[in-house]
C-alpha cells in the first residue's frame, strides 16, 4: 500500500474503503462477510475509512467490527454531518393544501441537533473521536452559510480543541464554481468530490481538484468507477479497447490508475464488497506510480469515454441519496436496468428488471410516483427523475413483460 500525506503530514492509504455498500443480509448487512474484508483491508494497509450518519448501518457496522477486533488504533474514520436540504413527502403535500405552510429545509436545523447527531455518531461508532469530519453533500456556498449561522466554525473549533475532531472538511456535488466558493469560504482540512474519467469536467471536475491542490488541501475521490459504469455496465465497445489493451489492466484497474496517476488526488474510496475486489485494489495501490500514464493510456481512456457516453442513458450513480421514495419506487434499479438495456441489450436490462423489481411483492413501479421531487431534492447528480423514471418504465416494462411480471407476482405472492 502507498499513502499520500493529509494536511497535518499524517498517512493516508491511496486506497479506501467505502462503507455505503456493504453486502445486504435479509434487511440488514451481511456482519460476518463485511467483518472478513474490512479487517483483511486493514491486514493489506487500507487505514481511511469512510462512512456517513444516512448510511442505514454503516456507522454501526464499522464501529463493531474495529471494536471487536481492536482496530481502532490503526485506522482513520471518516464520517459525516447531514447538514443538506430535505423536504418530506408530507410537508409538500401539506404545502400544496396550505400555500402559507413553512416547510423543513434542513436536516439539521439548530445547534443542538448538530451536537445530537455527532454525539450518536460517537456511540455508533464506538469511539470518542473522529479523525475525518465532513459536512455531507455541499452543493453551493449557501449551505455553509446557513450551518455558520448555527454556530458550525465556534462548534468545529470547540470539537479540535477537545480532540473529538481531528481534521474537518466537506464533500461535494455541485459546479465547479460553487466548488471553488466553497472552498473558499472555510479553512478547510480537506474534501471530497466525486471524480472519475468520465465526470473530468463536470461537478467539481479537474478545475476543483486543481484549485483544492493549489491551497494544499488533500483531495478524497468518491465515485471512481462511477457507480459500476466504468467496469460491469461498460458498454461492449468499452470492453473490448479494455480486452484490446496490451498492459493487461481490467476496467477497474484503467479507472483507479487513471486517477492515482494525478498527484493532487490523496485517497480513491471503493465501495469493495469482496475479499478478492479488495486485494486486487490493493495490489494495484501498491504497484501505480504518479506519471506512469502514457499518451496511447490517454487515447484509450478517451475511447472508453466516448462508448460510454454514447449508450448511457441516464447518470445515475446508484449512489441511492434519492431513497427510500415515500410511495415506494425503487428509482436506483430503474435507472440501473434502463442503462443496462444500451449498454448490455434491451432484453437483458429487461429481464434484470423483471428479476430485481417487477416479482416483489411490494411494488416498486415508477407509476406510483405522485411527483413529490423529494428524490430530485436530493439528487446528487441533478436528474430529472420524475421526468426521466416514466420513459424508463415504459422501456422497460412493454405491455409483454408488464403482463408476464404481473401473472408471475401474483402467483410467487399468493
Amino acid at each position: 500500500m502507498q499513502y499520500r500525506n493529509d494536511r497535518s503530514g499524517n498517512p493516508i492509504s491511496i486506497l479506501g474503503y467505502g462503507c455505503m455498500r456493504f453486502t445486504r443480509k435479509g434487511s440488514g448487512f451481511d456482519y460476518d462477510k463485511a467483518e472478513r474484508e474490512l479487517v483483511r483491508a486493514v491486514e493489506l494497509g487500507v487505514n481511511y475509512f469512510d462512512t456517513a450518519y444516512v448510511y442505514g448501518g454503516s456507522e454501526e457496522l464499522l464501529g463493531e467490527v474495529l471494536h471487536r477486533n481492536n482496530l481502532r488504533d490503526q485506522v482513520r474514520i471518516a464520517t459525516k454531518l447531514p447538514q443538506y436540504l430535505v423536504k418530506s413527502a408530507s410537508a409538500i403535500w401539506q404545502r400544496r393544501e396550505n400555500p402559507d405552510a413553512r416547510l423543513p429545509q434542513y436536516l439539521v436545523k439548530s445547534a443542538s441537533a448538530i451536537d445530537r447527531i455527532f454525539d450518536e455518531e460517537l456511540r455508533r461508532l464506538q469511539t470518542d473521536h473522529i479523525d475525518y469530519y465532513l459536512m455531507h453533500m455541499i452543493t453551493d456556498v449557501a449551505q455553509w452559510e446557513n450551518l455558520k449561522r448555527l454556530g458550525i466554525e465556534d462548534w468545529i473549533a470547540r470539537k479540535k480543541a477537545s480532540g473529538q475532531i481531528g481534521q474537518i472538511g466537506f464533500s461535494f456535488h455541485g459546479s465547479s464554481d460553487a466548488f471553488v466558493e466553497v472552498l473558499g469560504a472555510y479553512d478547510w482540512d480537506f474534501c471530497q468530490i466525486q471524480y472519475n474519467y468520465l465526470d473530468e469536467h463536470t461537478q467539481a471536475g479537474r478545475r476543483g481538484l486543481l484549485a483544492a491542490a493549489e491551497r494544499g488541501i488533500p483531495v478524497i475521490i468518491m465515485e471512481p468507477l462511477r457507480g459500476g459504469k466504468l467496469v460491469d455496465l461498460m458498454p461492449e465497445a468499452g470492453k473490448r479497447l479494455v480486452a484490446a489493451n496490451p498492459r493487461g489492466w481490467t476496467a477497474a484497474e484503467l479507472a483507479f490508475r487513471w486517477l492515482w496517476d494525478q498527484p493532487e488526488v490523496t485517497c480513491v474510496l471503493s465501495g469493495m464488497n469482496s475479499v478478492e475486489m479488495l486485494e486486487e485494489n490493493c495490489r494495484v495501490a501498491s504497484e501505480v506510480r504518479v506519471g506512469e500514464f502514457t499518451d496511447e493510456d490517454r487515447k484509450l481512456v478517451a475511447g472508453v469515454r466516448d462508448a460510454i457516453n454514447a449508450r448511457v442513458k441516464v447518470g445515475c450513480t446508484g449512489c441511492g441519496y434519492c431513497m427510500p421514495c415515500p410511495r415506494g419506487v425503487d428509482i436506483p434499479a430503474l435507472f440501473r436496468c434502463y442503462n443496462e438495456m444500451y449498454t448490455e441489450g434491451k432484453n437483458e436490462g429487461r429481464r434484470e428488471y423483471w428479476q430485481t423489481v417487477s416479482l416483489r411483492k411490494e411494488r416498486a413501479f415508477a407509476r406510483q410516483c405522485v411527483g413529490c421531487g423529494k428524490c430530485e431534492s436530493h439528487c446528487p447528480q441533478g436528474i430529472a427523475i420524475r421526468e426521466l423514471i416514466k420513459v424508463a418504465d415504459r422501456e422497460l416494462r412493454p405491455l409483454p413483460w408488464r403482463i408476464a411480471g404481473d401473472v408471475s407476482r401474483a402467483f410467487m405472492n399468493r
